[in-house]
């Protein structure tokens, strides 16, 4: 699972998101770092993480309030990471709705291995199978089908359809969608976006573009 992972970090060190950041993308998971609550609030339902690593003091809204809001997706894995070692922090921080507790420093190696430990948990539990109006995904065999037909998909516009089947109904823009499904880091031309949606409605036999919508001025979305 690690390959597709998605990990929200939320730390105000711009060392440690840096760190993180590099060595977890290294790792193969996709990676958004934010500086504080109010960011990562705003990002957490178009990058829709598998798990969270977040610092518990942070100017603004704290690790532990984050968490508590966080929690309303009980499948995300939350981490938190701390300076504080008292039991009475870890508790707290538990009890708020983490799953995991790391003081710092931490050693990297032992942070991924918890990552791994928490994703495979959540896996027993997580369907892997998506349906909207004719179209069926299987993320477990990466095989899709209209009206039980089956489609072949290049890997990013498999990628692109998973991104909007975990979105239905939300507005994606193309700057958006550029970052999950080819990367934070890339910097090429929007019209790529373009392409791969008009390939994607070929294929789905959306020739009316009643599934996969363009929202002008906004970016696109699946269904209404």
């Amino acid at each position: 699972m690690n390959a597709k992972a998605r990990i929200l970090v939320v730390d105000d060190e711009e060392s440690i998101r840096d760190l993180l950041d590099m060595g977890l993308r290294h790792r193969g998971f996709e990676v958004l770092t934010c500086p504080d609550a109010e960011t990562a609030l705003a990002q957490v339902g178009s990058f829709d993480p598998h798990a969270a690593i977040i610092d518990v003091m942070m100017p603004g809204e704290d690790g532990f309030q984050l968490s508590r809001r966080l929690r309303q997706n009980p499948d995300l894995y939350i981490i938190m990471l701390t300076a504080r070692d008292a039991v009475s922090d870890r508790v707290h921080g538990l009890e708020g709705g983490a799953d995991d507790y790391l003081i710092k420093p931490f050693d990297f190696d032992e942070l991924v291995a918890r990552i791994h430990a928490g994703l495979r948990r959540i896996r027993k539990h997580e369907s892997t199978t998506w349906q909207f109006g004719p179209v069926t995904m299987d993320d477990a065999s990466h095989r899709v089908s209209v009206e039980g037909n089956p489609v072949n998909l290049t890997a990013k516009e498999y990628e692109l359809l998973r991104y909007l089947m975990l979105n239905p109904g939300h507005v994606l823009s193309k700057t958006q969608i550029l970052q999950h499904v080819w990367g934070y880091d890339y910097l090429g031309d929007d019209n790529l976006v373009e392409v791969h949606i008009s390939s994607l409605r070929d294929k789905l036999n959306d020739k009316q573009k009643a599934l996969i919508q363009t929202v002008r001025g906004f970016g696109y979305r699946l269904g209404d």
